[in-house]
């Protein structure tokens, strides 16, 4: 039965696909139009966008508009085909930019763990100290991320490990409230028996405790890396230099719409694809009662 619905689940999505890509393929066809006349301005500003008059007295044509399926396919085959080409500084691989972005992603993510999962624990284990922080989690968690950008820059003096920071304070509060939350639902008979057994609160830390707020803790961790990687594009945008996001904005500057569609999709697939990591991770750890 569960075989049937994937394989049910997998046909509905193959033609959902085969639907966008009819309505995108109406969408761009070609379309005769009758000549019109352009005046000198509209041709001045034609060019400016990166369009010229096809002919004398004619409409302006796009040179690089919305693509057909056929031509993304190309330009999405050709970025592909070489992916970690490096010839200067505005023109790398998309597999170059993606690594500088999952790099910053990897320590901002990393350092955010680092503080977010031992200070959740303590949260999760201490009323008073929940209730003492709970105030500053409350105003820090609703600030933008982007927000914290211009004190980083202007206090960090590097773009580049300012970004970091940014993925670091969106990453670090799904993740310590998670934890907090999971440890503190532990079942208090469980904790009951490791007390008369008399284990060493090392210990229970982590051969009751953790065991039984994993599938929380992981759920935080989750929800954190869809965030940095949310983050981490409009970030790049800002800072510039390299990344996927930088690439994104550099193409829209150089008026290439095919090329910022291809950057969107990349952007989509490696969230997806770190998305089934975290759920994979997140079921090995679940265990049904």
């Amino acid at each position: 039965m569960n075989h049937q619905l994937k394989l049910r689940a997998a046909l509905l999505s193959v033609l959902l696909l085969l639907l966008l890509l009819g309505i995108w393929q109406l969408a761009t066809m070609p379309r005769a139009s009758a000549p019109t006349a352009v005046s000198a301005k509209d041709a001045e500003y034609a060019a400016l966008m990166g369009q010229a008059p096809s002919a004398a007295g004619e409409a302006p044509a796009k040179v690089d508009g919305f693509p057909t399926p056929a031509q993304f396919l190309h330009i999405a085959a050709r970025h592909l085909s070489d992916p970690f080409y490096d010839h200067g500084p505005n023109d790398k691989g998309i597999g170059i930019q993606l690594a500088h972005s999952l790099l910053r992603v990897a320590l901002g993510y990393l350092l955010a763990m680092l503080v977010a999962i031992p200070l959740g624990f303590a949260i999760g284990m201490s009323p008073l100290l929940y209730r003492a922080i709970d105030p500053f989690i409350q105003v820090l968690k609703p600030i933008s991320p982007l927000a914290w950008m211009p004190i980083a820059l202007y206090t960090i003096k590097d773009s580049s490990v300012s970004g970091i920071f940014v993925i670091f304070i969106c990453s670090v509060w799904p993740m310590l409230i998670n934890t907090a939350f999971g440890v503190a639902g532990v079942r208090r008979d469980w904790l009951n028996v490791a007390r008369t057994l008399e284990v060493s609160p090392l210990r229970k830390a982590f051969l009751v405790i953790l065991p039984a707020a994993a599938p929380t803790i992981i759920t935080g961790m989750r929800i954190s890396m869809g965030i940095a990687w949310l983050v981490i594009v409009a970030a790049e945008m800002l800072i510039g230099g390299n990344g996927v996001g930088y690439f994104l904005w550099n193409e829209w500057n150089n008026l290439s719409l095919s090329n910022v569609i291809f950057a969107v999709l990349v952007i989509g697939v490696v969230g997806m694809l770190l998305d089934i990591l975290f759920a994979a991770l997140q079921k090995k750890v679940t265990y049904a009662e």
